[in-house]
């Protein structure tokens, strides 16, 4: 056991064979271990010796991280110093080459530099439900980064869990309703109780977000200076690289219960369903019964794991294999996120 809260040491060596910590391996720059307590998720990697810098090292240990993030989902990168936003940049840019911008937004973020973003600027009293990024849009990112600029206080993780056993928790009768009807988000922009229109789609142009939400399958109704959209998504989808299969939607994140009751007893009181700022269904339009919603829940919770932040950490994530969420935290906190290496349904729904 080392002082970093972790166990079960061992290296990895070209070609993913396993070592225990006493091999040399990666030129005694990098080991990798499992966090203390936890299972195969995340995988942590840590410097074996000072001064390590790890966005050279990612770019010569390309086919090493791709294969240990299929495996574990996500990878926790402690200890290497890494001090702003820039060097956070670097690492990213050394994985993935270029970085994604926030688009067709669902939540209040602040640009840091370049595509570098504040993770959700929500309450520190709010938790965040688990959820896949941008798993509603038609393009979405295969990876996720996270980086510690500023550990909470108290609290504040990033819970995280592994979707491939999620899918496999949900009652396969209520996985096969949502295989065979998708699911619908539907959302009102706008009206002080979410994000407007010109904020989400980055516009003031009503013809450029017509355009846009064509291009994306997205149907678009104006209610003066409003705007409802409702979008339908498949539940499921086949991992590009692995061919599992993974549940990989904003069902229930999105879905009315999901939120605390004193948020969600507001809402209904001064809003009708279908005005709500957010709202989901089956694809064909049905409401999703309420044991459904909770069979997907309880799943996410099951497995869900978390570790407190440190300084100078960064989360790397398969969008697709792993979801994260926020619990709520004290004192203040800054974790910036970028990502990488969009997807679209189109090709996803192609490999299923």
């Amino acid at each position: 056991m080392t002082d970093d809260g972790v166990g079960g040491a061992e290296r990895l060596r070209p070609g993913g064979v396993r070592r225990k910590a006493l091999s040399v391996a990666w030129g005694d720059l990098v080991k990798a271990e499992l966090l203390k307590g936890g299972g195969e998720l995340p995988l942590l990697m840590l410097p074996s010796v000072d001064g390590v810098d790890i966005a050279a090292w990612t770019s010569s240990n390309h086919e090493l991280l791709r294969a240990q993030l299929l495996k574990h989902g996500g990878i926790l990168f402690r200890n290497f110093g890494v001090s702003s936003p820039q060097v956070f940049e670097r690492f990213v840019v050394a994985c993935s080459a270029e970085l994604l911008p926030y688009r067709e937004r669902s939540s209040p973020r602040t640009r840091i530099v370049n595509n570098i973003y504040t993770s959700t600027d929500y309450p520190a009293d709010q938790s965040i439900f688990l959820h896949n990024e941008n798993s509603y849009q038609h393009v979405w990112p295969l990876k996720i980064f996270f980086f510690c600029a500023e550990p909470p206080e108290q609290g504040g993780e990033t819970p995280i869990a592994d979707c491939r056993r999620v899918f496999a928790r949900i009652d396969p009768k209520v996985r096969q309703r949502f295989i065979e009807r998708g699911w619908m988000l539907v959302r009102n922009f706008g009206g002080g109780l979410s994000l407007s229109w010109q904020s989400v789609f980055q516009t003031e142009d009503r013809s450029a977000v017509e355009a846009y939400c064509r291009q994306a399958g997205i149907e678009t109704e104006w209610r003066g200076e409003r705007l409802r959209t409702r979008q339908v998504r498949p539940a499921v989808a086949r991992h590009p690289a692995t061919s599992e299969m993974v549940w990989f939607n904003h069902a229930a994140f999105f879905h009315v219960s999901t939120l605390d009751q004193p948020t969600r007893e507001e809402l209904l009181a001064g809003l009708e369903e279908e005005d709500l700022p957010n709202n989901t269904y089956y694809g064909d339009g049905s409401p999703i019964d309420p044991e459904a919603l909770e069979d997907i829940r309880d799943a996410y919770r099951r497995e869900a794991v978390s570790f407190a932040w440190r300084e100078g950490d960064i989360l790397m994530l398969d969008n697709m294999l792993v979801a994260h969420g926020r619990n709520p935290y004290a004192g203040r906190r800054k974790i910036l996120v970028a990502m990488a290496e969009p997807w679209s349904s189109g090709e996803a729904e192609r490999s299923i």
